[in-house]
């Protein structure tokens, strides 16, 4: 199947409108690659996506719903999941919830900024350089083999 999102010659995935250098991708199946995250929330939020490209998860053919889900199996509690229970994040969204559609993820900035000042914790959440998520790239794709 080739589409897309499958690497480029020029060592590139796609992600929607970005280019992901391949040195961010940890891992890869026929259907499904995972990388590293630019602003991750918490040490191991990574991000697992469909070579082809699609904008629901019911677009997505029972193949590549299988695949997808399949890569996300292979992720441990290293990843940050604090409940030791399977479970999806959800945002429930309506028509004009926010004047822009992306507005929602500075509202969830602004959530995890009030939580970090409940709990105290110093770091602020920002972009990595290139050398960072390589490394952390370079870390799990070991683990994947």
């Amino acid at each position: 199947m080739c589409n897309r999102a499958e690497m480029s010659m020029e060592g590139y995935y796609t992600f929607g409108p970005h280019k992901i250098d391949a040195k961010d991708v940890f891992y890869t199946t026929q259907l499904s690659f995972a990388m590293v995250n630019l602003r991750p929330a918490l040490p191991g939020h990574v991000l697992i996506i469909p070579k082809r490209e699609v904008k629901r998860v019911a677009d997505l053919t029972a193949e590549e719903t299988c695949d997808l889900w399949l890569t996300a199996q292979k992720d441990g509690p290293e990843a940050g999941q604090t409940v030791p229970h399977v479970h999806i994040h959800i945002l429930p969204r309506k028509i004009g919830d926010f004047e822009r559609n992306d507005d929602i993820y500075e509202a969830i900035d602004e959530k995890e900024k009030e939580l970090k000042r409940k709990l105290d914790i110093e770091k602020e959440r920002k972009d990595r350089s290139s050398e960072e998520r390589i490394q952390e790239a370079n870390a799990y794709r070991p683990l994947f083999l």
